[in-house]
């Protein structure tokens, strides 16, 4: 047997019932992700993460003399790696897979070897947070000349 058709009011009627529904569902679902990520970051700041000095304008041409200093032994002088180090033109690198503060963390921490087969990295003793950022500036705008946005 065919149902009936609604009427236009009940249909609007059941339309919303819907929409309230789905919208409850995605608010218990993910509802708790908006104050979570608030939390983390406040986290990050009080955790005492390395961080540049605040109004800091990182230059890429500064980093780039820092980076052929204390990273091109391992990552390249054109970036693309070496028997030491993992290139960092690489789509691996690229900012949504590691954001600034990972290359933050890197050089202050070290890092263990996630992605390549060349060993941990040992922490790079001697440059500051100010010193990485100008660094990252340089291989972002590097990526951005190859495509990795």
């Amino acid at each position: 047997m065919r149902p009936e058709a609604m009427n236009p009011k009940e249909e609007r009627v059941q339309m919303h019932r819907a929409k309230v529904f789905a919208q409850t569902r995605f608010l218990r679902r993910y509802g708790l992700l908006v104050p979570m990520f608030i939390a983390s970051s406040l986290t990050v700041h009080a955790a005492g993460w390395p961080q540049p000095s605040p109004g800091l304008m990182p230059n890429p041409t500064k980093g780039k003399a820092l980076y052929n200093q204390n990273c091109a032994s391992c990552h390249g002088a054109d970036l693309k790696g070496s028997d030491k180090g993992p290139p960092l033109l690489h789509r691996v690198y690229e900012p949504s897979h590691h954001s600034d503060l990972a290359f933050q963390l890197a050089v202050k921490n070290g890092t263990r070897a996630h992605h390549w087969q060349f060993g941990d990295m040992k922490p790079v003793p001697g440059l500051s947070p100010d010193d990485v950022a100008h660094m990252t500036a340089y291989v972002r705008s590097e990526q951005r000349k190859v495509g990795i946005k």
